[in-house]
């Protein structure tokens, strides 16, 4: 199996397409909370982990310059790191979350505190989980706005709005890779591609016009 299957994962090739608004509301702390929880999609429940028991999770919003904190505490069942995708980190990659490269996994029932330095970034970004493929379902946006009294190079948007994309499996998606790890076969494709965690409108059990606030007019 090639190292782009598990690490890609096809599954984020997170595109945060948004349209930002200056009056976003920042903050300093975020508590980030790893469980379980049941989600249905496709007309089949299933759990899965998640922060804050939100699918996608939370939405970080900072300016370019800040420094925040994120606690994350584990309450699943697997070790779990989280990476900053976009973020540079200068002289803090210990906790940038490739896990046993630049600092050891959270442990099941253990917390971990994540220092997150913004230096020159600005747009949209994306967090996800960083061990393996629990990254299918543990993940979200990052927002970096301008400093302060400062504008973006373009006129001020209406409304902010992230699209998410990712892939949802029937089955348990830590099953899927351990199978292909085991055969050495490519591992299952997905059962559905996703938006903001949503299969398409023509899927079964999709909810119709999900997805007609993302389309042009």
């Amino acid at each position: 199996m090639k190292m782009s299957c598990g690490k890609k994962l096809f599954l984020q090739i997170l595109w945060c397409f948004s349209l930002i608004s200056l009056g976003s509301q920042t903050r300093s702390h975020y508590s980030f909370v790893v469980r379980e929880a049941q989600y249905t999609r496709l007309c089949s429940t299933k759990s899965i982990l998640t922060v804050n028991g939100d699918f996608p999770g939370p939405t970080i919003r900072a300016r370019r310059g800040d420094t925040i904190f994120v606690d994350v505490y584990n309450k699943g069942n697997y070790n779990i790191t989280l990476h900053w995708h976009g973020l540079k980190q200068p002289r803090n990659p210990w906790t940038d979350g490739p896990s046993y490269i630049t600092q050891c996994p959270i442990q099941p029932g253990r917390k971990f505190r994540q220092k997150l330095i913004f230096s020159f970034e600005e747009g949209t970004i994306w967090w996800h989980a960083h061990n393996e493929w629990i990254r299918a379902t543990v993940y979200g946006a990052i927002y970096v706005y301008p400093t302060k009294n400062t504008t973006y190079p373009f006129p001020k948007p209406d409304a902010e709005i992230p699209i998410i994309f990712g892939e949802w499996w029937k089955s348990d998606v830590e099953e899927v890779f351990r199978q292909s790890i085991e055969t050495g076969a490519a591992p299952n494709i997905s059962d559905a591609l996703t938006i903001n965690g949503q299969p398409g409108d023509l899927l079964p059990c999709s909810i119709p016009g999900r997805h007609q606030n993302f389309l042009p007019q």
